[in-house]
């Protein structure tokens, strides 16, 4: 396995986006849209991105996004992301999101996703990423994690690829 030289740590590419939810980003009910918290989250995970590539960076695939707590006009919404996984050229990227009840001061985890994000040269297509100086058991932990959701991806990748071509092959 090729070694990474150039090796940067969670921290520093970790990044933290706040927002006050506004009527705008609502249903009828005051609940804010789940699209509205995805835009961000994506947003939130692009930054990681970019700060550990100096790159250009786009959204390869949303691999999990769950939502725990609906969230209401008013609250503050945190994102909080940060780099799980590097392979050659993409990364996978964790967005914690948290509301806060300004009123009551009250905090939920609202929800969680994975990102995987791809580098792009000056022509757009991928280029090497910085490797990743894990510090931290939870770090760790997380990679480890991160290793597991990408080699269920692609296994479910090469099966949808062996049914396309052949439907006799697809598992019921």
């Amino acid at each position: 396995m090729e070694e990474k030289t150039n090796l940067k740590t969670v921290e520093q590419s970790s990044a933290t986006l706040s927002q006050v939810m506004q009527p705008q980003d609502a249903n009828p009910a005051g609940l804010i849209h789940g699209g509205v918290i995805m835009k961000l989250i994506d947003t939130a995970a692009g930054v990681v991105a970019v700060r550990h590539t100096k790159r250009i960076c786009v959204t390869a695939s949303i691999d999990r996004l769950d939502f725990h707590h609906p969230v209401q006009i008013g609250n503050l919404v945190a994102f909080k992301a940060s780099i799980n996984n590097v392979g050659k050229t993409s990364m996978e990227i964790g967005v914690r999101v948290e509301t806060e009840d300004l009123l009551t001061g009250k905090k939920n985890h609202t929800g969680s996703a994975y990102l995987t994000f791809v580098a792009l040269g000056e022509d757009f297509k991928p280029v090497a990423v910085p490797g990743l100086n894990l510090t931290t058991p939870n770090q760790m932990r997380r990679n480890r994690e991160a290793i597991k959701r990408r080699e269920s991806r692609l296994a479910e990748k090469k099966s949808e690829k062996i049914c396309q071509a052949n439907a006799d092959k697809c598992p019921n």
